[in-house]
């Protein structure tokens, strides 16, 4: 059986691959993410987490290319008014996108890339999440709980964001970071599983 290798540093996406029984192994993807934001920086949220997912998955599919390996990309970003929110650079940026986000509905996109041999597959999910409104006090308490500063948007909704939430229309996991059953499937489709695999 082809290993399954997350070319993603988020110990969520490895944590909803767990939850859901498929083994895999971790590495570190080393696509310049920076350079792509740029690159894509008029483009639809949608372009840039597939775009994102491809070059993490295609990095890490090159350093290890003597491994009959099956790797999966992934990507996340916040949307609001078509302005793309990714990895918060400090506070006052994290501060920005909660402000941007406290009472009022925003989209999250996930890209995924599965490589394995010389095919792939990438598709995209969205999200719309509710936010309920928030006061000062409880986003800068929010603040100064570390949580957001390694996130898309600068927040988890699996984590003390949770309690801002309203409601959310379309896949909890894709907001956590990996649409879990579109992945499943994906993989499926490049021969991950098979049957009696007590990772399906």
């Amino acid at each position: 059986m082809k290993k399954i290798i997350l070319a993603s540093d988020s110990p969520r996406r490895t944590m909803l691959l767990e939850n859901a029984g498929i083994a895999h192994e971790r590495v570190s993807p080393t696509a310049d993410e920076e350079e792509i934001f740029k690159r894509l920086s008029d483009a639809l949220p949608d372009m840039v987490v597939s775009e994102l997912s491809r070059a993490k998955a295609l990095s890490v599919k090159k350093a290890l290319p003597d491994r009959d390996i099956i790797v999966i990309g992934a990507d996340t970003v916040v949307s609001v008014d078509g302005i793309i929110f990714g990895k918060p650079k400090d506070r006052a940026d994290a501060k920005r996108m909660i402000d941007s986000l406290r009472g009022r509905e925003h989209d999250v996109y996930t890209g995924v890339t599965v490589l394995w041999d010389d095919e792939s597959v990438t598709f995209f999910e969205r999200s719309e999440v509710f936010v309920f409104e928030m006061t000062d006090e409880e986003t800068e308490d929010y603040l100064d709980t570390k949580e957001p500063f390694d996130k898309a948007g600068a927040y988890g909704i699996q984590g003390y964001f949770s309690r801002f939430i309203r409601k959310i229309n379309g896949s909890y996991d894709n907001i956590v970071g990996l649409p879990v059953a579109r992945t499943y499937r994906a993989l499926c489709k490049a021969g991950a599983f098979v049957e009696g695999d007590d990772r399906r």
